[in-house]
């Protein structure tokens, strides 16, 4: 009997630790002060509107608000004492001068035409009447005009407390007529904090990443986050831990994705395939785990600079996890995956092999590493021979590391420079003698030729006196222009031509269309311009841009690769005929047309 009593007086945490007080509610003290003083300088307006998301005190502040309003003995901080016959009441649920309405299942103008003959009648005891009406933007329309006059000529002793979690379903007339306060999602930190100090008094122990994490499940709603508190203390018989948190939420833990990007460090492959198997043997959803990686990089990026760490709503154990592993990886390794990563999201939904699309994703970033290294080896292998060649970092690019570069084509000076447009260099005659073994061959281009010759390279943009970037971004090589690669028209034009395939092959004529009626022009090095018909093949181009310049830039391997488009002004400039333009032209070839015109009194408009 004992047992069942127990049961029948348990109260969950949301009602029974419910702020009687302003300054207990939790993460809204913006809102709080300003009531405050409003009661302290008798400030009250005729209705307050609240609104905000579910769980974050909406309700709780209206039904203080109405306590503290009509209390005997008002402290001098603007709160109610508790213990005059009217916070009694309240306390107990008996008190006259307050009614609330649920505008969710009570929407009728009935149930408005009740609440305002209730407004009609002074209270017997305290001062004020408080009409707290709960979700008000389920109200009917007819229900909302029944409601507007009493909003807006109340009795003095009368004051509304409409409450929304949807503020743009009310009605702009209910707005005006109301004063405004926007609740905000709680913090994460003040969360963890409220509940620590329930677990100490209801004597549970718990662990503080265990709290952090049942703060972050809450999604700013405090309610929420005391439901997952009551059920996670009923599994775990009062020890409210870590991996008793993640089991009962069902939340796919950070250690998994702390040992998936060491894998990915590593190029371990087949352990980073192993753990994505064990996450989806354990129940979780390919979509799940990508969008929670790319959660995860997003973190790393934000602990690497020390600036940006209070950004981290994790625990502080979690925290210092972070931290170290943010040193091992640098911030070209984290872009490029939080890219791949992204991508994966976008394209999971639309896959037809989910787990397909996620494992390459995964291979790709675990080729990252060799990929950095590949273009960090050539800045070892040009060191000067009096200096020990470094094995460079697979996990770093330095500054200064260069992509391989071919013996005669020059590359970006270290030095800005400044930036001269070269003048066009003529074209070498057909039949020229050899260059000798000691001078370097001069490359040679015609700017604005309609027959691009498919024999001549690209000169780099040294020779051309053309500035090399000086704001790069740091171990990022492709900002920086290491990767940039010089390469010949046959190259730029057998992918340009591979490009329209592709597009033939998926249908668009019109488009193909554009890519076939001119050749490519090339202005200066890697700029290049293509010749439209009119407006309406500009914009085809355009709409295609980013995806050609994607795949030339990457087959190509020269990121400073722009393309343009010019629209052909002789050919728009043309204009139909008309038919008297067209009866001129055919009759100064055949006078015998204008002498039937005559006689016939025939007429050129049809």
């Amino acid at each position: 009997m004992a047992t069942l009593a127990a049961v029948d007086n348990f109260i969950v945490s949301a009602r029974k630790y419910r702020p009687v007080t302003f300054d207990t509610v939790v993460g809204q003290q913006h809102i709080t002060n300003t009531l405050k003083n409003a009661i302290k300088n008798n400030q009250l307006a005729q209705a307050f509107l609240f609104c905000g998301p579910r769980g974050v005190g909406k309700t709780t502040c209206a039904r203080i608000l109405a306590k503290t309003i009509n209390c005997e003995n008002l402290q001098p901080s603007g709160e109610a004492c508790g213990v005059c016959h009217s916070c009694v009441s309240f306390q107990n649920g008996s008190s006259f001068n307050i009614h609330e309405l649920d505008a969710a299942s009570n929407n009728s103008v009935d149930d408005i035409r009740s609440l305002i003959e209730q407004v009609r009648i002074p209270p017997q005891a305290g001062r004020y009447k408080i009409y707290i009406i709960d979700e008000v933007h389920m109200l009917s329309q007819a229900a909302f005009n029944a409601f507007l006059k009493t909003l807006e000529e109340p009795p003095h002793y009368a004051i509304n407390v409409p409450a929304t979690t949807e503020k743009h379903k009310i009605l702009p007339t209910i707005l005006s007529r109301c004063q405004i306060f926007d609740f905000n999602r709680i913090r994460v930190e003040d969360m963890a904090n409220h509940l620590s100090s329930i677990a100490k008094k209801e004597s549970i122990q718990y662990e503080p990443d265990g709290l952090h994490i049942i703060a972050q499940k809450a999604d700013g709603g405090l309610r929420d986050a005391l439901s997952m508190f009551d059920q996670i203390v009923s599994f775990s018989d009062g020890h409210v831990t870590y991996r008793t948190v993640i089991d009962n939420l069902n939340i796919l833990d950070y250690d998994y994705y702390f040992s998936v990007v060491d894998s990915l460090l590593r190029e371990d492959t087949a352990g980073t395939l192993l753990l994505f198997d064990e996450i989806l043997s354990k129940g979780f959803d390919g979509s799940h785990f990508i969008s929670g990686l790319s959660e995860h990089f997003r973190n790393l990026l934000v602990t690497k600079d020390a600036n940006t760490i209070k950004l981290l709503e994790v625990s502080e154990g979690i925290k210092a996890k972070y931290l170290h592993q943010s040193q091992a990886a640098t911030v070209s390794f984290m872009l490029s995956a939080l890219n791949i990563a992204n991508q994966c999201d976008l394209n999971y939904k639309l896959s037809k092999n989910q787990r397909l699309q996620v494992e390459l994703a995964l291979l790709k970033m675990c080729h990252l590493p060799s990929a950095f290294h590949m273009l960090a080896a050539p800045a070892a292998e040009t060191a000067p021979a009096g200096q020990l060649k470094k094995k460079p970092d697979t996990t770093a690019i330095t500054p200064k590391q260069q992509a391989p570069v071919k013996e005669d084509v020059p590359v970006l000076s270290e030095q800005p420079i400044a930036y001269t447009k070269a003048a066009p260099i003529p074209e070498p005659s057909k039949k020229e003698p050899a260059p000798s073994p000691a001078e370097k061959p001069k490359t040679t281009f015609v700017p604005n030729s309609n027959t691009p010759s498919t024999s001549i390279k690209i000169p780099s943009l040294k020779d051309l006196g053309a500035t090399a970037a000086t704001a790069l971004e740091e171990d990022d090589p492709y900002i920086k222009g290491d990767a940039t690669e010089d390469f010949t028209m046959d190259d730029f034009l057998q992918h340009w031509s591979d490009y329209a395939t592709k597009i033939k092959q998926e249908g668009n004529m019109g488009l193909f269309t554009v890519f076939t009626a001119n050749a490519p022009l090339m202005l200066e090095p890697y700029k290049f311009e293509v010749i439209v018909g009119n407006k309406s093949q500009e914009t085809q181009f355009r709409d295609e841009k980013p995806g050609i310049l994607n795949y030339l830039r990457t087959n190509l391997r020269n990121f400073s690769i722009e393309v343009s488009t010019r629209i052909d002004e002789i050919k728009s400039s043309k204009k139909p005929y008309t038919t008297s333009e067209k009866f001129q032209h055919m009759a100064s070839k055949n006078p015998q047309l204008a002498e039937l015109k005559r006689r016939f009194n025939l007429e050129t408009d049809y």
